[in-house]
């Protein structure tokens, strides 16, 4: 059953506190103030959203989504229909895929159609063969030489792409740029692509590095025999690596790019990158900018000590700043200019000195670039697990900061027919959100100096956030992870948080259901509206599209009716209320039909929940798959991912129906005391029938130390 769900809620904001103040409104005009929660819908978009990474709100507003494992939905503003614009292939070990996605400054002008893509290509990167139980080819090796490494060394596309409106042209790709990555081991490979009003384009890239041998502090592992993945040091304070880094660039007219001033280093510098704008980076995973100001925004995790050690440095800090010229953040020597770490000997285990954050300086033998680096900026904010002394609103939890759109009040989108645009108290402002705390905050950033944090529609729930944008019209599109690892959660969706005011018009909820959803043809099935309402109680009408062809197939409440040929289809209810396209509001439901396929069904036999785990196992696995065709086990995978908190990484990837994984031991972490867990994710998708697409099934198993 597929289901489209609108929030309204009745929570008063808190009252402000002596002093604080609101953004200023124009001259002649009364300071705005701040709308309660209660003047806010959240009405869901697309309840399906696979495993959602990245959006991108076009200037029709139709959002386009992304998922790591390559697919590019497209949602309809008008139908509310989520229909598939491209599906790419791409490489899916440990954290890859297809990242992130991002409009050209001029789409939709002069003919321009481009549509940017940072993404992982399959390249020729091992894999685990699965008739080789007990061994995974696709892990790169913990220990050995550069000829055991070399053939884990790949890259990460930024490309573009033309976008006639439905589908992606996946021919028209022009490559801009490769970003070079090591494959086969955890973690650290995100990124996020912005561009300012002249044209200039923003890549967030992370550090590429696995965090899990370091006691939660940082991985500077010098030894010559440990992968490279154990050292930082070679990315994000690698003068010479676009690793762990904001790249600024000039995309040209045919693919590639040229370098605009104002980088951290000019072109032509010895052992620098021209692109590198800030260094010293984590895992920048979101970055937005104020297109008036110029102002980038930046939200970097945090590693994930909970406690400082005076041998080893401070405990996980994460940080938001704002930033106007080129800069370096630190990491890994630093984690604020007013943090450092301690040099740690991985060989002998013994401390050395407290890093110098005023003068870093790269001594790692993995170093190509400059030995001595700028010295580390302070961000505007830096905050930890617990409630921090300088920064109380930020609450407490988990660390995942992520930096969200400024809002652009346009008066004309607020006066519009049904109007969803956010009021003017919010302009100029720019949205925090935080993906392990579940919360967005307003952070007023005043002459380059944060003034204010607040809390923004505290009361509609964001569900691990993992993406945002304020829309042409002026709504809020949130891209919500949900609770989970590495599939497509519960509670995952796309939304949009419209303002309506103390006494709009709400939209409408939609309840759409179908039985059967899946057989042979002719398949006949009898749909269902039961549990639609309408907040205010108006009277609604219905309208079915059964075959998604944009025609209207009844208008009845709970319809009948048969597909005659197998294919793939998506039945569409929208529902409008009494006041009319043009003065009330519509949503929309979905349902997915499979004629001639039936989705498999993925179960574990083993593992199974509660069974005896400790981290460090190596755990068998055995997999059952039914379908209504042959089962290939060859493309079962099974992925293990090291459960944290919310949040997960995934470790390693095998394939078959039988094998074993052996399950990573988490350094600097107590399983006692800390949120961890070994999660067991199993995925098989089939062939498809004659005209129906291939069908996934999964099945997850969450293991906890006894």
């Amino acid at each position: 059953m597929a289901t489209l769900v609108v929030t309204a809620l009745t929570a008063m904001p808190a009252a402000a506190a002596p002093g604080d103040s609101a953004p200023p409104g124009k001259p002649g005009k009364p300071t705005p103030t701040a709308p309660a929660d209660s003047s806010f819908q959240k009405v869901t978009l697309d309840a399906t959203p696979g495993e959602p990474l990245d959006l991108a709100v076009l200037p029709n507003s139709d959002v386009l989504h992304t998922t790591r494992g390559g697919d590019i939905w497209l949602n309809d503003a008008k139908t509310g229909l989520n229909t598939l614009a491209a599906s790419l292939d791409v490489y899916q070990h440990d954290e890859e895929g297809l990242q992130s996605i991002a409009l050209d400054p001029n789409f939709g002008t002069a003919g321009n159609n481009w549509i940017y893509l940072y993404y992982s290509p399959p390249q020729n990167t091992p894999l685990d063969d699965p008739a080789t139980i007990g061994v995974n080819e696709g892990d790169a090796p913990i220990t050995g030489t550069a000829e055991d490494f070399a053939p884990f060394q790949g890259s990460i596309t930024l490309s573009r792409f033309q976008f006639d409106g439905a589908v992606f042209d996946l021919a028209s790709e022009q490559n801009i740029m490769e970003v070079d990555v090591d494959r086969g081991i955890c973690c650290h490979v995100g990124g996020d692509i912005v561009f300012d009003k002249a044209g200039n384009l923003y890549l967030s890239t992370g550090d590429d590095s696995n965090p899990f041998s370091s006691d939660g502090f940082v991985p500077i592992d010098e030894r010559e025999d440990s992968n490279p993945a154990f050292d930082a040091q070679r990315s994000s304070s690698n003068t010479n690596d676009l690793r762990g880094k904001i790249l600024r660039i000039t995309p040209t007219a045919d693919g590639g790019y040229t370098i605009p001033e104002g980088n951290l280093f000019a072109p032509g510098t010895e052992l620098t990158r021209p692109e590198i704008y800030v260094m010293g980076m984590r895992n920048p995973f979101r970055i937005e900018l104020n297109q008036k100001t110029g102002e980038l925004y930046v939200g970097d995790y945090s590693p994930d000590s909970r406690t400082a050690d005076p041998l080893r440095g401070p405990s996980g800090t994460g940080k938001w700043t704002s930033i106007t010229e080129a800069s370096n953040y630190g990491w890994p020597y630093c984690a604020t200019a007013e943090l450092p770490y301690v040099d740690f000997d991985f060989a002998t285990g013994v401390s050395g000195d407290t890093f110098d954050c005023a003068a870093p300086v790269n001594d790692s033998p993995r170093n190509t670039g400059l030995r001595e680096l700028p010295p580390v900026a302070q961000p505007d904010v830096w905050y930890g697990y617990d409630e921090s002394v300088d920064f109380p609103e930020l609450e407490t939890g988990g660390i995942g900061p992520m930096a969200g759109p400024v809002y652009d009040y346009d008066e004309k989108a607020s006066k519009g027919k049904a109007p969803v645009a956010w009021p003017e108290y919010y302009d100029g402002m720019s949205m925090m959100y935080e993906w392990t705390r579940d919360y967005i905050k307003g952070m007023t950033v005043t002459d380059g100096e944060l003034k204010k944090i607040e809390a923004v529609v505290d009361s509609i729930i964001t569900d691990n956030p993992i993406d945002m944008e304020f829309g042409p019209d002026g709504a809020l599109y949130v891209l919500e992870y949900g609770d989970g690892y590495f599939a497509q959660n519960p509670d995952a969706q796309l939304s949009r948080i419209d303002f309506i005011g103390d006494k709009g018009n709400r939209s409408p909820i939609p309840m759409a259901s179908g039985t059967p959803t899946a057989g042979a043809s002719p398949l006949t099935v009898e749909f269902s509206s039961e549990g639609t309402i309408d907040p205010e109680g108006d009277a609604l009408s219905y309208a079915w599209d059964f075959n998604s062809d944009g025609i209207v197939d009844s208008r009845e409440l709970n319809p009948t009716y048969t597909y005659e040929t197998d294919g793939a289809f998506t039945a569409s209810l929208q529902v409008t209320d009494a006041g009319g396209k043009d003065r009330g509001r519509y949503a929309s439901a979905e349902v997915e039909i499979e004629v001639g396929n039936q989705a498999p069904v993925v179960t574990f036999i083993t593992p199974v929940v509660g069974q005896d785990f400790q981290f460090g196992d190596t755990v068998a696995y055995e997999v059952l798959v039914t379908d209504d065709q042959a089962v290939d086990c060859s493309l079962v995978t099974v992925t293990y991912i090291l459960g944290h908190d919310s949040h997960g990484h995934p470790i390693t990837t095998s394939g078959g129906c039988t094998g074993t994984i052996t399950t990573t031991v988490p350094s600097g972490h107590n399983p006692e005391t800390d949120d961890l867990s070994g999660v067991f994710n199993a995925s098989y998708t089939d062939a498809g029938g004659d005209s129906s697409g291939p069908l996934t099934g999964s099945a997850e198993v969450v293991l906890r130390s006894n």
